[in-house]
């Protein structure tokens, strides 16, 4: 089947500047599974969220619509690797103890989704779903970069952004829903890394395309003023916006 693949193009860009999710989210995660046999991580990309995983579990399966985003998957033992949809796994039955999305449910066929989570979910597993939004450094810094998201690329997002929009609290989720506790990604970079995440935006790529500038030219005098020597360190922190469930 088709998918939106805004992502296969910016690979290698998208994971060298995707900053990393918390341990303690992947713990909680586990300690909310009775069993722990087997994890499905659905849309891996670069394999981030499953080697987390594999810290927890016998077995993780990572599937990825996109063969070029599997081709940086980080390796390990306890992970399968499988260019798939989420709309159709290769799993049986009530075989999976804990399904996970990250910054990827939105994109998905949200019917035919739900239809596979809860035919391969066994009656004790749970689904986790999970996104972010723009990053807080300083105030001044902060303003820049919701000037590039809302007025720069506006019109360049594609639809279902309006997902991460809202922090997902829109997002369809018919599941008995178990409330997490906050969670947040913390990092630290210095300015041509915030410039590098920028640029692995699909906005910043749909932008590109379609003029004959760089939409980043917009905001660099400004963020240069606002960062001062580009090799300082600043911490950079991303609220996750998640959703927990079990099958009603």
């Amino acid at each position: 089947m088709n998918f939106e693949d805004h992502f296969s193009e910016l690979a290698e860009t998208y994971s060298k500047y995707r900053p990393q999710y918390p341990s303690a989210l992947f713990e909680y995660l586990a300690n909310n599974c009775k069993e722990h046999s087997l994890a499905w991580d659905c849309g891996t990309g670069n394999g981030q969220a499953a080697i987390e995983l594999a810290k927890y579990f016998d077995k993780v399966l990572a599937t990825d619509a996109s063969r070029d985003q599997l081709k940086l998957a980080q390796q390990h033992s306890k992970i399968t690797y499988r260019v798939e949809t989420a709309e159709k796994v290769s799993l049986e039955n009530s075989s999976t103890d804990l399904i996970t999305v990250a910054v990827a449910v939105h994109w998905f066929d949200f019917e035919k989704f739900y239809s596979e989570v809860k035919r391969v979910l066994k009656p004790t597993g749970i689904i986790a779903v999970w996104a972010y939004h723009i990053f807080d450094i300083s105030p001044e810094i902060n303003s820049i970069i919701e000037k590039y998201y809302y007025k720069t690329l506006d019109g360049y997002w594609p639809e279902r952004f309006q997902y991460l929009d809202k922090r997902y609290k829109t997002l369809p989720f018919p599941f008995k829903e178990i409330i997490p506790p906050k969670f947040e990604m913390t990092t630290e970079w210095n300015m041509n890394q915030v410039l590098g995440f920028l640029n692995s935006w699909s906005g910043t790529k749909n932008y590109s395309q379609k003029n004959d500038r760089h939409p980043l030219n917009e905001i660099w005098d400004d963020l240069k003023k606002a960062w001062g020597d580009e090799k300082i360190i600043r911490g950079v922190n991303w609220p996750l916006n998640i959703r927990v469930g079990k099958k009603v």
